[in-house]
C-alpha cells in the first residue's frame, strides 16, 4: 500500500507548479518576468525534490517534465487530422501581385483583401494537441499527413506551455491542435557548437540541422540540453474557440499562453505587404534567429475556408522567399540520373563549396532546355544557390571566366543505365527512357514503394535494393513479398539475423491502409495527399481502377492532369498485373470506415 500523502505537501506541489507555469508565461511569452532567475531556480529545485520524494505526485504537465524522460526505443507516428500542407513559394513582387489577383478573382471581391504577414522561420514545423488545457501529444510535420510523436522532447522546450493560461477574452478550448515552428537562435547555436567542440564533437552545420536533430533525439534529456525555441503560427482542428480573422486567432493563442512572433503585422493591403517584405529583408541579419522569407496569409478566416487548398498547398497563403544564399564554383562534370518514371535528369557535379552552412557538391540542372537556356558547359565557373535555401541549383554561368576548353553537354540518345532508346514527347521538356524494365526505374520504384509514407519496410535500404535488382531477385516491387531468408542472407553485408529482420519487416508491412497503398504504387502526380483524397473517395480498389477520367475530375482536389494519370495507370495491363500480384502475395488493404466512395457508386 502506498503511504498517505500529507495534504499540505500536495497543496505545496500544486502551488509551485502553478507559480512556475505563470512565470514561464511571463518570461517567454510576455517578455515581462516578475522574479529573478535565481528565485525561479529555487522554486524549480524545491518542486523537483518534492516529486522525487513523492513519485505519486509526478505529472506529465509538471514544469519538471522539461528535464526529459527515459530514452525511447523509437518514435511512433500519428496522423494529422488536417494535413500540414507546404506553402507555394514566390520570389518576386510580380508573383505576389498575381497571388492577390487570383485571390480576388476566386472570391469575386471588389474591395482590397487584407493580409497578415509573418516572418518565415528556417526551423521545423510541429503540431501540439491540447485537451482541456493540457498538452497531451506533439508531432513533427513529417510528410504533411502524419508525423513522428515527439511529445516528451517538445515538453522540454521552455517556451511551450504545458498547461494553457486562463484568459478573460477566451475560454480554454476543450480541444486544440496548435502549430508552430521550432528553431535555435544565433546565440544558442553558437553556445551549442562551442560546447560540442569542447567535448570533441563535430559542430552542427547550421541552426536548422541542429534543431531538427535535437527534436529527433530518442533520449529527451539530450533535447532538454539544447537551446530550442518556438513561435506558434496557426491551428489544425479546434473546438470552443471562436474568432473571425487570422490575427484574432494569433491574439487568442497568445492569451492562452502561446508565444507569437512580435514581428507579425496584421490587416495589410497587398502593397503594404510588399513594403514590409523589403523592411524585413533589410533587418533579417540583425534578428536573433534565421528567417528565409515572409509568409503572407489572407486574414479573414471565412475567405480562407472559401479559397480552400490544392493537393499541395493552401490557396490563401504564400511564402515570399528572400534571395537565396549563393556561391561560385566549377562544374567538374554532368551526370544523368534516371527516375522511377523514366525521366532523365542532368545533375551538375561541382567542386565542393559552402553555401549557407552546407557543403554543396551537386546541383540539379532540371532538363536539357534549362542547360541550353543558361548555356552551362562542363568546366564552366558558375553561380550556385540553394533555391528556397534548400535545393542546390545553378543560377548562371560566369562567362568571363571561360578559357575556351569548356565542353558542351549533350543529353544521351539512349538510357545511360539500360541502353534503351529515350524519347521526348511533344509538349514536354522531359526526356524519358521507354524501357519499363530499366533497372534504374525499377530501383527507384522499389525505393518509393518501401519508403516511409508507403509500405515503410525497415531495412530496405538503397544499397540492398541495388543488389537485389542487379542480381535479378527483384524485377518489380511485387517481388518483395516472395523474398525468403536464405536468399537474402547470401547477399553482401547480410547475415542470418539481418535477413530475418528484413523478412519480419516485410511481413509486418503486408497490412496497409488504402491511401498508403495507392501512394506506394508510384502513380505519376499522385503524391501522399492525392492518394489520401482518392482513398477517401472510393470504398474499394476495384471501384477506383474502373473509374473514368470524368469520375476522377469530379472529386474535389483532383484536376485533369492527375485524373488522366490515374486513369492511364489502371488501364495499363502491366500495372494491373503488378497490383494483382501484390494482392495474391498476401498484401491486405485496410479500407477506412466512413469512406466517401458511396458518392461515386453507379456514376
Amino acid at each position: 500500500m502506498s503511504a498517505i500523502i500529507d495534504p499540505a505537501i500536495v497543496n505545496k506541489v500544486e502551488e509551485l507548479r502553478e507559480s512556475l507555469h505563470r512565470h514561464n508565461y511571463r518570461y517567454y511569452v510576455l517578455d515581462d518576468p516578475e522574479i529573478s532567475d535565481a528565485e525561479y531556480d529555487r522554486m524549480m529545485q524545491e518542486l523537483i525534490k518534492l516529486e522525487a520524494a513523492w513519485p505519486e505526485l509526478v505529472s506529465p504537465d509538471s514544469p519538471t517534465a522539461r528535464v526529459g524522460a527515459p530514452p525511447l526505443a523509437r518514435f511512433d507516428t500519428v496522423a494529422h487530422s488536417i494535413p500540414m500542407l507546404s506553402l507555394e513559394n514566390s520570389f518576386s513582387d510580380e508573383n505576389i501581385i498575381a497571388f492577390d489577383e487570383r485571390i480576388r478573382k476566386h472570391l469575386a471581391a471588389g474591395e482590397n483583401i487584407l493580409y497578415t504577414a509573418e516572418p518565415k522561420l528556417d526551423g521545423l514545423a510541429v503540431e501540439l494537441v491540447y485537451e482541456d488545457g493540457k498538452m497531451v501529444t506533439a508531432a513533427t510535420r513529417g510528410d504533411g499527413l502524419s508525423g513522428e510523436l515527439i511529445t516528451t522532447n517538445v515538453r522540454t522546450i521552455q517556451s511551450v506551455p504545458l498547461i494553457l493560461q486562463n484568459s478573460r477574452r477566451h475560454a480554454i478550448p476543450p480541444y486544440l491542435e496548435v502549430r508552430g515552428e521550432v528553431f535555435i537562435g544565433h546565440d544558442g547555436f553558437s553556445r551549442l557548437n562551442a560546447e560540442r567542440l569542447d567535448q570533441n564533437l563535430s559542430p552542427f552545420a547550421n541552426p536548422r540541422n541542429a534543431a531538427a536533430g535535437s527534436l529527433r533525439q530518442l533520449d529527451s534529456t539530450i533535447t532538454a540540453g539544447r537551446p530550442l525555441e518556438i513561435f506558434f503560427y496557426g491551428v489544425g482542428s479546434v473546438t470552443g474557440l471562436s474568432v473571425d480573422s487570422h490575427w484574432d486567432l494569433l491574439q487568442a493563442l497568445k492569451n492562452l499562453g502561446f508565444r507569437i512572433n512580435p514581428l507579425i503585422q496584421p490587416r495589410l493591403t497587398i502593397h503594404r505587404v510588399l513594403d514590409l517584405y523589403r523592411e524585413l529583408s533589410e533587418k533579417r541579419y540583425s534578428l536573433p534567429y534565421e528567417i528565409d522569407g515572409m509568409v503572407i496569409k489572407v486574414d479573414r478566416l471565412l475567405y480562407q475556408q472559401q479559397l480552400g487548398s490544392t493537393s499541395r498547398s493552401p490557396r490563401w497563403a504564400i511564402a515570399y522567399k528572400f534571395e537565396a544564399v549563393q556561391a561560385t564554383t566549377i562544374v567538374d562534370g554532368i551526370e544523368v540520373q534516371v527516375g522511377r518514371t523514366g525521366t532523365l535528369t542532368p545533375v551538375a557535379r561541382l567542386q565542393p563549396v559552402q553555401i549557407g552552412g552546407v557543403t554543396v557538391s551537386r546541383a540539379t540542372l532540371h532538363n536539357e532546355d534549362e542547360i541550353r537556356k543558361k548555356d552551362i558547359r562542363i568546366g564552366d565557373t558558375v553561380l550556385v544557390q540553394r533555391a528556397g535555401d534548400v535545393i542546390p541549383e545553378v543560377v548562371k554561368v560566369i562567362e568571363t571566366k571561360r578559357s575556351g576548353i569548356e565542353e558542351i553537354f549533350k543529353m544521351p540518345s539512349i538510357c545511360p543505365v539500360c541502353g534503351a532508346a529515350v524519347i521526348r514527347e511533344e509538349g514536354e521538356v522531359a526526356v524519358r527512357c521507354v524501357n519499363a524494365e530499366c533497372p534504374a526505374q525499377i530501383k527507384e520504384r522499389i525505393r518509393h514503394f518501401a519508403a516511409k509514407g508507403a509500405f515503410d519496410i525497415d531495412g530496405m535500404g538503397d544499397k540492398l535494393i541495388d543488389q537485389m535488382v542487379d542480381k535479378g531477385l527483384l524485377t518489380s516491387y511485387a517481388d518483395i513479398f516472395q523474398l525468403d531468408k536464405n536468399t537474402i542472407e547470401d547477399l553482401e553485408r547480410m547475415g542470418s539475423k539481418s535477413a530475418q529482420n528484413l523478412i519480419d519487416a516485410i511481413e509486418n508491412s503486408r497490412q496497409i491502409t488504402f491511401g498508403r497503398f495507392l501512394y506506394a504504387l508510384g502513380i505519376r502526380y499522385a503524391g501522399e495527399h492525392v492518394a489520401g483524397i482518392l482513398a477517401d473517395s472510393f470504398d474499394h480498389l476495384d471501384n477506383l481502377s474502373q473509374a473514368s477520367r470524368s469520375d476522377l475530375e469530379a472529386i474535389d482536389g483532383i484536376g485533369p492532369t492527375v485524373a488522366a494519370s490515374v486513369e492511364r495507370f489502371f488501364q495499363q495491363p502491366e500495372n494491373r498485373e503488378t497490383v494483382s500480384r501484390l494482392l495474391k502475395r498476401g498484401v491486405i488493404i485496410k479500407y477506412e470506415t466512413g469512406s466517401k466512395g458511396e458518392l461515386l457508386k453507379g456514376k
